[in-house]
């Protein structure tokens, strides 16, 4: 399915240049160190508020040459504003004695008017909450919160968003997240969901200034076209029919929708006497199934037809159709489009009714392709979790020891540009759910755009970006960021890996710094200085982008071996040997098979001396991605390409993760890459399989995930999947992540398969070469060591999976042997794991090799 999702402000919100300017920038932030505590008045409501200065997301910038412009697309909402009329609220508690605080306020369409928490007397205590009752189930997919416009008492910090169909049952929470402690509007999105009732609950306030919540408006967002957790039914077999068709002067016969073909169509008839509209195509499955959403692809060689305002309706014996599952109105492009069912239907027959020419230019109807969706199957296509809410776009990601995920966007939340010296962090627990936020001024760094690479100690070293010469390094052991020595060349989109020595290599990086090749460095840990590499100009390593080498020697796929080389295998389709001594040197390692240049693709090392590459496009952007997959196999100064399994869906600005059990996900990505822009988006993750070299689909993803997303292995064998755009006052921006289950964890009816634990013998710290004596909980089939990794802008160079030798010693016990040559398991920290033969995988225990 490849549609775009709304998550920004629509409507009235984007008709305000100031409230966008807050909404976006501000989207899913901590800003408490910014506000002080405000005098207060009776009952915990503030006198006299102070200014809220331009703090982190909102502050003008230093303007970057190369500063982004978001496309049209990126400005236009998706999902519609729910129409209120008939809703009503309620809340856990409200203030009526010494204030008109009542639930209601959030619906008058006035933002002088509030929802408070009882605040007079003895206030009740946190979480409290407040419920729409839209009196009618609709799909519905985030809730917008607009906070006080007076005051600042009762900002909503902490929070959590449940729906329901009938008020009684409510489930588990669709999101939660922490919430800017600022005026801003803000969209809290959740995955497309049927549901009458929509509650938010405050579990903290903002500015932990009390125990109090208020709110002046709530709306919630209709339909973006992005079910979640389903999968394409295979249409063989369904026939379809229509209510017209034409026949006469072309082929333009309803069974056109099911012949995988884009250049055929169905049309109405409009020879002779036009059949008026509405019209209604019907598909037939010839077998019962779940159907969870209708996907519409408009004829691509011209208007006339595009389906404008339609309903869905479904049959078992296809006669009775009833009752709606799915109505509203497509924009008239030739975007893929998805209508997501209220409910999930039993359904034989589905049929598609338009009432309205998309653009009205007649009374026709066209369609190029029709497909269904229906409930994934979480053991074969694995499940995804609730959306959780950042403070920030995360733009790059590195896992660290004791479950946290480390993420950053730019100097502001929700934008880029200039060198403005500081960045916005967060960190996620990946224990509890929980975001917090700091801004980090004391390296002088913008950290966006980065050069990234995890160090033999566990350290972070970050590099370059919009602060294109200054280097940071983020210690997990202490919380704490560091400035090490600038390197020698100004750079921003470079590539990095740390190297079998334990020093970190760079190259490339001409998004930023002055013109002129960007020739290798490497830093030392020992010295903290940098090293030039004249021998190794990036000249070589570049794509043929037209844009020359700004975007030619954009991020690099580097794979670190033996004795301090490197081999650089795209996304030029010419690949390269690197040797980091001395002066170094850059030589020919061949071509990467019959692949063309895969700028925006990506490459991950799935076993020793094996990696997989995949996607990309020959330029950087407005150029088709490709379907296509490589394997690269290494051995000693050899390097073999051939072509595996392409996958279902061309991609570029998509992330791969390479699995415990050897297997590489992708998600996200577009069709034809577009920077800010969530057209064409790929909302179907796949699965790659080693042993056959075939992809499968996996189950699809609630919001899209394009330029500036992550994807980043967790200790617990899933994988977190978040961010998107950066785009400052667009459409486009996420601001937050999921997390995805993989098959290997689940059974048929989504409940966790059981897991072979590690109970002891794992030690903080081990040299390569020695071996460990690790005990489990029964038996386990092999050990596998997944390198804690970073990723931005679609690369990952420090994803690396090394599959152990081991020996059963006793009952539950194991020697475990660590490869000695550091080109193989690269000095740094490492998630060890586990598995049984089924390869299901325990959680990880973290060690460090160095």
């Amino acid at each position: 399915m490849q549609t775009r999702r709304m998550r920004s402000l629509a409507g009235a919100f984007r008709r305000s240049p100031l409230l966008v300017a807050f909404a976006l920038g501000s989207l899913l932030v901590g800003l408490t160190p910014w506000l002080g505590m405000a005098s207060t008045g009776p009952g915990g409501r503030e006198a006299i508020p102070p200014p809220i200065p331009g703090a982190f997301g909102q502050q003008t910038a230093k303007q970057s040459p190369h500063h982004g412009v978001a496309p049209a697309s990126a400005m236009e909402p998706t999902a519609p504003v729910l129409d209120r009329t008939g809703w009503t609220a309620t809340a856990s508690d409200e203030e009526t004695l010494k204030e008109n605080g009542r639930a209601a306020n959030v619906l008058d369409g006035d933002t002088a008017t509030l929802w408070h928490s009882r605040w007079s007397g003895t206030p009740a205590p946190l979480p409290h909450s407040i419920t729409i009752d839209m009196h009618r189930t609709t799909v519905v997919s985030a809730l917008v919160y607009r906070p006080r416009t007076v005051g600042i008492n009762g900002r909503v910090g902490e929070y959590s968003i449940s729906v329901s169909i009938d008020g009684r049952s409510w489930g588990s929470p669709v999101a939660t997240g922490t919430l800017a402690d600022d005026a801003s509007a803000k969209t809290l999105g959740f995955a497309p969901q049927g549901a009458r009732f929509v509650r938010l609950t405050a579990v903290t306030e903002a500015g932990n200034r009390g125990p109090w919540s208020a709110a002046a408006e709530l709306d919630l967002l209709g339909d973006p076209g992005t079910p979640a957790a389903t999968v394409d039914l295979p249409r063989t077999g369904w026939t379809a029919t229509a209510s017209d068709e034409e026949t006469a002067k072309e082929n333009g016969r309803a069974a056109n929708v099911l012949d995988g073909d884009a250049a055929t169509l169905w049309h109405s008839r409009w020879s002779g006497t036009p059949a008026p509209l509405p019209h209604s195509i019907t598909i037939d499955m010839h077998r019962t199934a779940a159907v969870s959403a209708l996907v519409y692809q408009p004829r691509k060689d011209g208007a006339n037809g595009r389906a404008g305002t339609y309903t869905i309706t479904a049959s078992t014996d296809g006669t009775t159709f009833g009752p709606l599952l799915a109505t509203g109105t497509w924009r008239d492009d030739d975007t893929v489009k998805t209508a997501t069912f209220s409910r999930t239907r039993s359904a034989r027959y589905v049929r598609l009714t338009v009432t309205r020419e998309a653009g009205d230019r007649g009374p026709w109807t066209s369609a190029a392709e029709i497909r269904l969706s229906g409930p994934a199957d979480p053991a074969v296509h694995g499940s995804w979790s609730r959306i959780t809410g950042f403070p920030l776009v995360p733009v790059a990601s590195a896992v660290l020891p004791g479950d946290k995920l480390l993420a950053w966007s730019a100097y502001a939340l929700d934008r880029f540009g200039g060198s403005n010296g500081y960045t916005q962090t967060a960190i996620l627990d990946l224990r509890t759910g929980k975001v917090t936020q700091r801004r980090i001024d004391n390296t002088g760094h913008d950290m966006f755009c980065p050069g990234i690479a995890m160090l033999a100690d566990g350290r972070v070293l970050v590099t370059g970006g919009s602060n294109a010469q200054k280097a940071s390094i983020y210690d997990p052991a202490t919380d704490t960021w560091s400035a090490t020595t600038d390197m020698n060349i100004a750079r921003g989109y470079q590539a990095m890996t740390l190297i079998s020595t334990g020093e970190a290599f760079v190259l490339g990086g001409s998004w930023s710094g002055a013109a002129g090749d960007k020739s290798g460095e490497v830093w030392s840990p020992d010295t903290r200085t940098w090293r030039k590499l004249p021998g190794v100009p990036a000249a070589p390593a570049m794509t043929a982008d037209p844009r020359g080498p700004y975007r030619a020697d954009n991020h690099m796929w580097l794979y670190a071996t033996s004795g301090g080389k490197v081999l650089q295998l795209g996304p030029s389709k010419q690949m390269n040997w690197i040797t980091t001594g001395g002066n170094g040197s850059i030589t020919s390692a061949g071509t990467r098979a019959d692949s063309q240049d895969a700028m925006t693709g990506n490459a991950v090392a799935y076993d020793i001396g094996k990696l997989l590459t995949l996607g990309g496009s020959p330029a950087y952007e407005n150029a088709p991605a490709t379907r296509r997959a490589y394997t690269v196999s290494v051995d000693g100064d050899r390097a073999t390409a051939a072509r595996t399994g392409d996958m279902g869906h061309a991609r570029a600005f998509g992330n791969s993760v390479v699995l415990p059990d050897g297997k590489v996900a992708v998600f996200g990505g577009q069709s034809y890459p577009v920077p800010f822009s969530d057209a064409t988006s790929v909302l179907t993750p796949e699965l790659w399989d080693p042993a056959t070299g075939r992809f499968t689909p996996l189950a699809s993803m609630a919001v899209p995930r394009n330029y500036h997303s992550v994807a980043n292995l967790l200790p617990d064998g899933r994988v977190f999947s978040g961010g998107g755009g950066l785009c400052g006052d667009c459409a486009t921006n996420h601001p937050d992540g999921a997390v995805f289950t993989p098959p290997y964890l689940l059974n048929a009816d989504g409940s966790p398969k059981p897991r072979p634990v590690i109970t002891g013998g794992v030690p903080p710290r081990a040299a390569a070469g020695t071996s460990l004596t690790v005990t489990t909980e029964g038996p386990v089939a092999s050990f596998v060591l997944m390198r804690a990794a970073a990723a931005t802008h679609s690369t990952d160079n420090d994803q690396r999976r090394v599959p152990l030798k081991s020996t059963a010693t006793g009952t539950g016990t194991y020697t475990v042997s660590l490869p000695a040559d550091t080109g193989v398991v690269l000095p740094g920290t490492y998630m060890l794991f586990a598995l049984d033969a089924r390869g299901v995988p325990s959680t990880a225990r973290f060690i460090t090799v160095s």
